[in-house]
This record gives C-alpha cells, structure tokens and sequence, in this order.
C-alpha cells in the first residue's frame, strides 16, 4: 500500500468522532476474530528491599457511559451532548449503546465535571484514568 493512500486513511480516521471510532473497532473486532487491547509497558521489579514507588495519579481519563435510567432517557441524551459534543442522534445512539465510551483523554476537571453531568440526568459512569 502506498505512502499517500495510508495517509488518506489516517486523514479520514483523524475525522471521525469517538463514538464512531468506538464503533469501528467493534466491527474491526468482529471481522477479523481479534479482541483490540490498549498497550501495556512492562515495568521491572523493584530490586528486592527497595521501596515501591508510589502510585502516580491520573492527569488523563476516559469518559465511560455505564448505564441509563430508562425513565430519564430525554435527561441522559442532553448530558451526553453536554459533555461531548456530539449531535442529537449520535448522544441518542450513544445512550442506547451504553455502556459505551464517551470520551477519550479528558483532563481531570473535564472528567469530574462530566460525571457531576451524567450523575444528574440519572446515568452511572466512570472516569477511568489512563
């Protein structure tokens, strides 16, 4: 595959929303047999007697619909276009997808405030740190 091909197809995923990137991952998963796992870093074993270094705190988080009160549904999809900007049909979609991610790399403020959103149109989510 070339050069400029490959690039026309990074063009056209860097346009996509997060929902619909969510949502071709599924299908990617799907057609090809495969689960898509985040990388992890192998981290070495502290030398034995040395103290363990101390969690690090999260400055990223994923935003994560879990689920929606049915009878608040109308309250979930302006919460979700709240925190992400998405269109009518697309919030509505990500509600009737839940669980689903919202948001990807927020910041912590972003994150807190998106759960205070969510928490109060009757949805339960989670700001998972990266």
């Amino acid at each position: 595959m070339s050069q400029e091909t490959l690039e026309k197809i990074v063009d056209t995923l860097s346009e996509l929303k997060v929902l619909d990137l969510a949502n071709l991952k599924t299908m990617l998963e799907e057609k090809w047999g495969v689960k898509a796992q985040a990388a992890v870093a192998a981290v070495a074993a502290p030398a034995a007697g040395a103290a363990a270094p101390a969690a690090e705190e999260s400055t990223e988080f994923n935003i994560i619909l879990k689920s929606v009160d049915e009878s608040k549904k109308i309250a979930a999809i302006k919460a979700v276009r709240k925190v992400t900007g998405l269109g009518l049909k697309e919030a509505k979609e990500a509600v009737e997808g839940a669980p689903t991610t919202l948001k990807e790399s927020a910041s912590k403020a972003e994150a807190d405030e998106a759960m205070k959103e969510l928490s109060a149109a009757g949805c339960v989510g989670e700001a998972k740190g990266l």
